[in-house]
């Protein structure tokens, strides 16, 4: 049972005098490449990390669901208890309106929800573009699921990529934030020692082994610590300018204009959208040679197409922070093979391709970087391709 897994448990039976019937974890989730693809039908390229988040449930019998958050320290945060069928967006505020939001759609999803006390306890950074709220969200999903006899790991259950969607239709729907498909996805369905490509038009997918270490390389995650929100932030502004680029060249998606054909379609918009979609196209074929150089296991190969990703997201799509270009900037000054920020933007995390021998001294130049430049400490770890979620066995 993981660490999340296990103050989860010990805070339900505090919190509600009984054992949890099942605890569901999810992972938090790195984005090797392809960011602001999913939302415009193209490809993404994340692994999962070992950070996670769980929730322990029971099923109550009033039709009401209850839901209470672990806090940093360690104290219970109450998000309050609420009856299912009134709940509306906006019922419950803050960090409980992501469990709200997917009971919400699992509800018009017409999954028939006894009520469910929940206990949520997790280690994946808030804030970081780790995707802590589609780890909240997926192991809300699975453990809601479970206490309607329809769990998704037996055979009643519904396919990991409807849970996908019902997760990110919370997270658009009920709590505001115009987020694609890759969060949810990457948190229910990747594999450990693997980076999962992601075809979002088509739903297929493929597992890649990804193994840094045996190429003497490590991925170092940097956290800026600059906090950002979707919901909040100028990501909607971005979907909405790509949306209409779409209706102006008259296709579907992004995904469907070609590298080769990227030129002609700049030339029918107004300069305004160009970098949009710039950007987006770019991204689509740098996710693709990737993928063709970690299936034939040129890892070392990746970095470059990692800062282009950051350039073209700082220069073109315009999320980029002074913090994340600092970090990207000074990892490739000391050494990496390639960095990019990673996640939405406007904050959050960068990762850094870094020879092993090299981790300890571009974590030590980054810190002093981020020192002499007034910032607040980074928090900085290597990331290990771990598993999805799962149902957490019993301890």
């Amino acid at each position: 049972m993981s660490g999340a897994a296990e103050r989860a448990t010990e805070t339900f039976v505090a919190e509600h005098r009984t054992e949890p019937e099942s605890v569901w974890s999810a992972p938090g989730r790195v984005n090797l490449i392809g960011e602001h693809t999913d939302y415009n039908d193209g490809y993404v390229f994340p692994f999962a990390l070992p950070h996670r988040t769980a929730v322990a449930a029971r099923r109550r019998t009033d039709g009401k669901l209850s839901v209470t958050s672990l806090d940093a320290d360690g104290s219970p945060q109450r998000g309050g208890t609420v009856s299912i069928d009134e709940l509306t967006p906006g019922a419950l505020p803050g960090w409980a309106s992501y469990p709200a939001g997917v009971t919400w759609v699992l509800r018009k999803a017409g999954i028939q929800l006894p009520g469910a006390d929940l206990v949520i306890a997790g280690d994946v950074p808030t804030g970081a573009g780790l995707s802590s709220s589609a780890a909240l969200e997926c192991a809300t999903a699975l453990a809601l699921l479970d206490t309607a006899d329809r769990p998704a790991d037996g055979p009643d259950g519904p396919e990991l990529s409807e849970v996908a969607h019902w997760t990110c239709r919370a997270e658009n729907d009920f709590v505001g934030a115009p987020t694609g498909l890759l969060d949810q996805t990457a948190s229910l369905r990747c594999r450990a020692a693997h980076a999962l490509f992601f075809d979002v038009r088509s739903g297929e997918t493929e597992q890649v082994p990804f193994d840094a270490a045996g190429s003497g390389l490590e991925i170092l995650v940097i956290d800026t610590r600059v906090n950002h929100s979707h919901s909040e932030s100028g990501y909607g502004d971005r979907r909405n300018g790509c949306e209409e680029a779409c209706a102006l060249l008259g296709v579907s998606a992004l995904r469907d204009i070609t590298a080769a054909g990227l030129d002609g379609a700049l030339d029918a918009l107004p300069e305004r959208l160009r970098p949009l979609v710039r950007h987006v196209v770019t991204e689509n074929d740098r996710v693709l040679r990737t993928l063709e150089r970690l299936r034939s296991g040129a890892l070392t190969e990746v970095g470059e197409l990692l800062t282009a990703s950051h350039a073209s997201l700082r220069d073109d799509y315009r999320v980029s922070c002074p913090e994340l270009d600092l970090a990207v900037e000074t990892a490739l000054r000391a050494g990496a093979l390639g960095a990019r920020m990673t996640g939405g933007g406007f904050g959050g995390s960068a990762i850094a391709l870094v020879p092993s021998h090299e981790r300890e001294r571009t974590e030590r130049e980054i810190t002093e970087a981020f020192e002499r430049n007034g910032s607040r400490a980074p928090r900085l770890f290597t990331a290990v391709p771990s598993a999805g979620a799962a149902r957490e066995p019993r301890s």
